[in-house]
């Protein structure tokens, strides 16, 4: 992220309805453009380092029907950017569902908006709900990642080739193909892929890899195993978390009791989960069904950070410690809740080392004052 921090910081999910939750608390996160670059520039005010949509197609169902409302990622990207000055804003990009040679053309041009800070999550995709939409069919776990590395290869010869090219491989067959203008920069490229060959994927073409945290205690080996795989390419590696903090533990729990056990939609956590658990799914998995969808709903299945600002810069210097780069955040309302994150953790992460201190300079730079307008 050129982010000389310690440990990194963006917003996640901030393009769809709910934002991370299935909550039907009334202060939930609503899905207007308006709130989306109000939290963008406070983000980008605060110094955070990323902003990272969700790749969705239709919502959850339930009460809610959480993140059915939604922006689709590389238009919103490009809009964010717009509005913006120095932040890096990605977009999450299913690259089944759109042609390699139009992707690299509409993020060349998003990365012209933003001056270079354009990145790219793409992800293989998971929902086979979402595919049916674009009459397709998920393909084998494996080969999902086979065409996504040439995809990949597609974009990324469209973004550098100064002259025409023909490709042609095992899913494309494609013609004098040419894109300007190329990107300003180099985009950053994430990969959410956490399965051995999601992390292979990674590891052969990413500059950070998304992960999940499903223990604490076992994270850095994780971590250690993930980065062993491509030893001489050097590649950060993020996670994504449900953030609730308030000035004391038992406030912070008492309100994230709220949002999932008083005011949960179950039946968005129920959809939710049954698009991922199988009839293959382990006996173990199933068992742990009522505390994943316990987890949908407080933050899409993500690791809840719950406490006072003192627990929530501890558990970051511990996922910092297991070798994390950062975390991409989610909030109950990123506008209503960031100054939580602003005004009282990110003060306490320079303290503990873990961040410095925004710098002033710039702040009357005029791309800032044109994108602020």
């Amino acid at each position: 992220m050129l982010s000389k921090n310690t440990f990194q910081l963006g917003l996640f999910a901030l393009n769809c309805s709910n934002g991370m939750t299935m909550t039907k608390a009334p202060e939930r996160w609503l899905n207007t453009w308006d709130n989306n670059v109000r939290a963008a520039q406070l983000a980008d005010d605060a110094g955070l380092e990323f902003l990272l949509p969700v790749g969705r197609w239709r919502g959850y169902g339930g009460e809610t029907n959480s993140q059915n409302s939604n922006f689709e990622p590389i238009s919103w990207a490009t809009g964010i950017l717009a509005h913006t000055w120095r932040i890096r804003v990605f977009s999450t990009t299913h690259c089944a569902l759109i042609h390699p040679v139009f992707a690299a053309k509409q993020m060349a041009t998003a990365d012209h908006v933003g001056r270079g800070r354009f990145g790219l999550n793409i992800v293989a995709g998971w929902n086979a709900a979402e595919f049916s939409m674009f009459g397709q069919s998920l393909k084998e776990h494996d080969d999902r990642y086979a065409y996504a590395q040439e995809w990949l290869d597609v974009v990324k010869k469209v973004w550098t080739e100064p002259d025409p090219f023909d490709h042609q491989g095992r899913f494309f067959d494609l013609k004098g193909v040419e894109g300007q203008p190329h990107p300003v920069g180099d985009p950053v490229i994430m990969s959410a892929g956490i399965s051995s060959a999601g992390s292979a994927f990674a590891a052969r073409n990413a500059d950070a890899l998304f992960m999940v945290i499903n223990d604490l205690d076992s994270m850095g080996e994780k971590v250690a195993e993930v980065k062993r795989i491509n030893p001489g390419r050097p590649f950060g590696v993020f996670a994504s978390s449900h953030l609730v903090c308030r000035p004391t533990r038992a406030e912070a729990e008492d309100y994230y009791h709220y949002i999932v056990d008083e005011m949960g939609d179950w039946e968005a956590a129920d959809n939710m989960a049954a698009g991922r658990l199988t009839a293959q799914s382990s006996t173990a998995e199933q068992l742990q069904a009522h505390a994943m969808k316990r987890r949908n709903i407080g933050g899409s299945g993500t690791w809840p950070v719950v406490g006072s600002y003192d627990d929530v810069v501890d558990m970051y210097a511990r996922l910092s410690a297991a070798g994390l780069q950062g975390v991409a955040v989610g909030l109950i309302n990123y506008i209503d809740e960031f100054p939580h994150l602003r005004d009282e953790v990110l003060p306490r992460m320079e303290r503990a080392g873990l961040r410095q201190p925004v710098a002033s300079e710039g702040r009357d730079d005029p791309a800032r004052t044109k994108a602020y307008a």
